[in-house]
């Protein structure tokens, strides 16, 4: 991403934006004004508008605290980004997940009201130099379809064996308001790449993507036993501790 791309606060300071997500780097945050009403994804994907919310269902009104203490949080209610489609698109082509999810979220927050969310999540294979990384979604080409992308991803991991098969999902999820930056919060989930797909749920990369601590592919997972463990519900289970924790002025 071209230095003059890195997106700035007012004032014409940089956002420090960590060169590669680290999981367990917490949130990174300045001080908000969110009063519990409602976050709106900026995206006009309704399964992924529906994961959100589901995972925003299961959380915890009582939610442990980075401290160890608990917080309430209030009723969050979540909504498509109205009008999505009619503001110009913001290219994904920034090195990292967690600097295409906050230039995303910037680039709508300040054409938009209300506080604003979108993430960015990948697959990432460490013996095949990152790959398919943050090209995950146009791995085989921008009009490939998912079983395409695990065709291509199959075909590249013929000769890997073993230690070479390891794999993870990656999830940043930004927040913003106004071209204000509230939280970046990155999570992953580790696991394998199989010979072959396995089971007929999720979607993308989820049939070959093997998790040894249930013992079934992503795609075998029940939703509740996905949104538990996938990288993108540790992510967005990260944002709402962040908002549990940072309550209105």
């Amino acid at each position: 991403m071209p230095a003059s791309a890195v997106p700035t606060r007012p004032g014409g300071r940089r956002n420090k934006i960590r060169s590669q997500p680290e999981p367990n780097a917490g949130v990174r945050l300045v001080p908000n004004s969110w009063n519990g009403a409602r976050l709106f994804l900026a995206s006009s994907n309704e399964g992924k508008l529906a994961e959100f919310r589901a995972l925003a269902r299961t959380f915890s009104r009582v939610t442990p605290t980075w401290s160890g203490s608990t917080s309430a949080i209030a009723p969050i209610e979540l909504e498509a980004l109205p009008r999505f489609d009619e503001i110009p698109p913001f290219p994904e082509n920034a090195p990292t997940f967690a600097e295409n999810a906050l230039s995303k979220t910037l680039h709508y927050s300040r054409v938009s009201g209300g506080m604003i969310f979108a993430d960015d999540s990948g697959l990432v294979v460490p013996a095949l130099g990152g790959a398919p990384g943050v090209h995950s979604a146009r791995y085989a080409g921008p009009q490939a379809t998912s079983p395409q992308r695990v065709e291509k991803l199959l075909h590249e991991m013929a000769e890997k064996k073993g230690p070479e098969r390891a794999a993870y999902f990656v999830c940043a999820i930004a927040l913003a308001e106004r071209g204000r930056t509230l939280a970046v919060v990155t999570d992953r989930v580790d696991g394998e790449i199989l010979t072959s797909p396995r089971g007929s749920g999720g979607f993308g990369y989820d049939p070959v993507f093997y998790f040894p601590p249930l013992g079934k592919t992503f795609a075998e997972l029940r939703a509740e036993e996905k949104n538990l463990h996938s990288h993108r519900g540790k992510a967005f289970r990260k944002l709402l501790a962040f908002l549990a924790v940072n309550p209105s002025p």
